[in-house]
């Protein structure tokens, strides 16, 4: 850049309660202006897009975008955008991108400038600025009102409970918290309900802790392969304990986002303290995370149930699945089964105590 240019670090973040529902988008400068704004209803990825490109359209010298949103960062950093304008706004998959309208004219004010740079930040992690544009985000969706400023806001709303933050009742720089709905049931029939070219991992649960490691390096293997080989790959787990937490290192280590589908709400409210510290930190870092059913199921048959619906639900709406099996376990078998029923060819069955290849 020309020497008398000097380069803007803004965080941008957006928020969602109930995803679709009201929704909150903000950006802000480190100790400088900001701005957040209302949507009636929206998604969580919407508002993303949304608080990344308002970042953009207001900053026009040398501009570093620093976000939590994997979605929004790799658009850029691995030039998904590319594939969209030669493929006429199809996916990798022939469909329809999703939320074309805000990245449209995004894409094209990025574009034209060549000066900005797009950064990713783990959010609910400490970061203060990432966490006073989360705060601000919510606080427009809950007020219902543009927020603006040339300095940093003095009163700021809670966090976003979907991303781990401050929980109901507790009380942040004298601000009550209100509890957020994170989330809430997706219509099974959702056309839209996975970003990009999505893969599921399941399989073999806390069996695995001996060969943990060599799993997730196996995984990573295939994943990386297969981001070569598609547009826009998405890993899609439900983060239980074993392969699916594994599925989520690995997709970290091959720098591809995830999404968490979750058959009712928390299904580790039963787990050890430090199993369930794990889980919120792997959902907050989530690209979305996905609600079937908003009831808590009251018997170990009726999880059971839960848990098939959820298999079946993922079968009707991945592209892809690996199944984490060793050829024996009649449970893994029928999830093997239900996949096949849907996506014939496309599932990968990877046996995690032999050295072999997915098959």
């Amino acid at each position: 850049m020309p020497p008398d240019e000097t380069l803007t670090v803004v965080y941008t973040d957006g928020a969602c309660s109930g995803n679709p529902g009201p929704g909150g988008w903000a950006w802000v400068e480190p100790d400088g202006a900001f701005a957040a704004g209302p949507v009636r209803h929206t998604t969580n990825q919407r508002m993303e897009i949304t608080a990344a490109a308002q970042a953009v359209y207001a900053h026009p010298g040398p501009l570093e975008v620093r976000s939590d949103s994997t979605y929004v960062v790799n658009c850029f950093r691995d030039r998904w955008w590319e594939g969209w304008l030669r493929r006429g706004w199809q996916s990798s998959q022939r469909k329809p991108v999703a939320n074309r309208d805000l990245w449209e004219p995004f894409i094209d004010a990025v574009r034209q400038r060549n000066d900005v740079h797009f950064a990713w930040v783990k959010g609910h992690s400490g970061d203060r600025w990432n966490d006073v544009a989360d705060r601000l985000a919510v606080q427009a969706m809950t007020e219902g009102r543009e927020l603006s400023g040339d300095r940093s806001p003095g009163r700021l709303g809670p966090a976003d409970a979907a991303g781990g933050g401050a929980g109901a009742g507790a009380v942040v720089d004298g601000v009550a918290v209100v509890e957020v709905v994170p989330e809430r049931a997706v219509p099974p029939a959702d056309p839209e309900a996975l970003p990009g070219h999505s893969v599921a991992v399941a399989g073999h649960g806390e069996e695995l802790g001996p060969v943990a490691s060599e799993v997730r390096d196996r995984l990573a293997a295939f994943l990386a392969g297969r981001a070569t080989e598609v547009d826009e790959l998405v890993v899609v787990t439900g983060l239980r304990r074993g392969a699916e937490q594994l599925a989520v290192e690995a997709a970290v280590r091959s720098g591809l986002p995830y999404v968490v589908v979750l058959p009712f709400p928390e299904p580790d409210r039963d787990w050890p303290p430090e199993q369930r510290e794990r889980f919120a930190e792997l959902r907050a870092s989530a690209l979305d995370v996905r609600l079937l059913d908003a009831r808590v199921p009251r018997s170990p048959q009726a999880v059971t149930a839960a848990l098939r619906r959820r298999d079946v639900w993922l079968a009707r709406h991945v592209d892809e699945a690996v199944v984490v099996w060793d050829g024996a376990e009649p449970r893994l078998a029928r999830l093997y089964g239900t996949f096949a029923e849907y996506l014939g060819d496309e599932v990968l069955a990877l046996d995690p105590f032999t050295p072999a290849v997915p098959r």
